[in-house]
């Protein structure tokens, strides 16, 4: 498949970490609901990745991968419109680890930011080790196994798209080039036509001479229009106008999701860590009892006192899901004390108990059939082996295993 048709393609994973929350479902899930309808996605539970940094902590794991993928499904992922599947399932994602294992600088591994950062932040773990080393290196094996062309991520994880590009990168400069690509190229040129060769010609100039980005999107584009020309004929004419072999490996890029942080129970970020959630399928009570208990404005000590909604975390999830005019009226309310912390915390908890009511009866339902969910994991399973499995045969060929 040339790599202008895999752009359309979207590969995104979660660690299974159990139950979600608000903070899952803002931060990735409503994204990948959007994007299952506008690419063909992928979406994997990442239990390999999960081992990396709790290695001697499995025992949750299993139940943890249910629970998870429930909350995807009631959150609206349709694995009529998404493949979804566990990563440990598609064993081709190990194989091509291994196999760029081969190729890969340990300096590219040492300098991914997270290396450090990670190991800083979980010091009580002896992350010394080579899977917690390499997980970036499966991260591109993920995303490479589909030749997925878009992987959707927030800043913070732009570095490991770039490593990935620059390992896919590597891959077909040392192995797309075979003994015979020179002349495969000129004869597949030469199927364009005079007029399409030589505009090939000058587009494939002002790229490598020049750096003209778009003259190689151009040159892209009209080899992936060409009706004459084979996948493997487009492949290499692809992998040409880039001054390297046949693309083998398309390089992906990142696809930034942009979303404001998302506030937890106390005003900082949402995590299980600060125990500040909102889970997904909590029981409503539950759910408004955290709402009603939840800190407020410190200068605003009796129901006479002002306060100021900027200073109240409160505020920052009515800033989330109360409309236009409900927040009107907390903010008007809380600053001229017309209304108290209770009546605006009420307001609150019904918003939000109406954006989880369908969530909670979509997750009842595959509750209670968890064979289904794990039907549509076992069926998501083997249509990305069958992809997965396409790529290793070329990737083995190339490096001369496809005996």
């Amino acid at each position: 498949m040339n790599s202008v048709v895999t752009q359309q393609r979207v590969l995104s994973g979660m660690r299974p970490t159990g139950r979600l929350h608000l903070g899952h479902y803002h931060g990735v899930l409503s994204n990948w609901v959007r994007l299952q309808h506008e690419y063909e996605c992928f979406f994997f539970v990442a239990d390999w990745h999960a081992l990396t940094t709790h290695y001697e902590q499995v025992a949750g794991i299993q139940a943890s991968v249910w629970d998870m993928v429930i909350d995807w499904l009631a959150a609206g992922v349709n694995p009529g419109s998404a493949t979804l599947f566990i990563q440990s399932h598609v064993p081709e994602h190990a194989e091509l680890h291994l196999l760029l294992s081969m190729m890969t600088p340990l300096g590219w591994l040492e300098r991914v930011p997270s290396y450090k950062d990670q190991q800083e932040k979980l010091k009580e773990k002896d992350l010394s080790t080579y899977g917690f080393l390499g997980y970036p290196l499966l991260q591109s094996a993920d995303i490479l196994a589909y030749k997925a062309g878009l992987v959707p991520v927030g800043a913070d994880q732009v570095a490991h798209v770039e490593l990935t590009r620059e390992v896919a990168r590597r891959f077909n400069y040392l192995f797309g080039r075979g003994p015979d690509f020179d002349k495969a190229v000129i004869a597949a040129i030469k199927k364009m036509g005079k007029k399409s060769a030589e505009l090939y010609a000058q587009w494939k100039k002002q790229y490598l001479e020049q750096g003209d980005e778009q003259a190689l999107a151009t040159a892209q584009a009209m080899v992936s229009d060409q009706q004459n020309l084979t996948l493997v004929d487009k492949e290499r004419l692809l992998g040409d106008l880039e001054g390297g072999g046949k693309v083998i490996l398309p390089e992906p890029h990142p696809l930034l999701t942009a979303h404001a942080k998302m506030p937890g129970l106390d005003g900082q970020k949402m995590s299980k860590s600060y125990g500040n959630t909102i889970p997904l399928r909590e029981d409503p009570a539950v759910t408004e009892r955290h709402i009603r208990t939840m800190p407020t404005d410190p200068a605003r000590v009796k129901r006479t006192d002002p306060g100021t909604p900027g200073k109240c975390p409160v505020w920052s999830l009515h800033l989330i899901y109360s409309s236009e005019v409900s927040k009107e009226w907390v903010k008007t309310g809380c600053t001229s004390a017309g209304i108290g912390c209770i009546e605006c915390k009420k307001s609150l908890s019904d918003t939000v108990q109406v954006a989880l009511a369908p969530i909670r009866e979509r997750a009842r339902e595959y509750e209670s059939h968890p064979d289904l969910v794990r039907s549509i994991l076992v069926e998501g399973a083997e249509a990305a082996r069958e992809i997965a499995k396409e790529t290793l045969e070329e990737v083995r060929a190339a490096m001369g295993l496809g005996y």
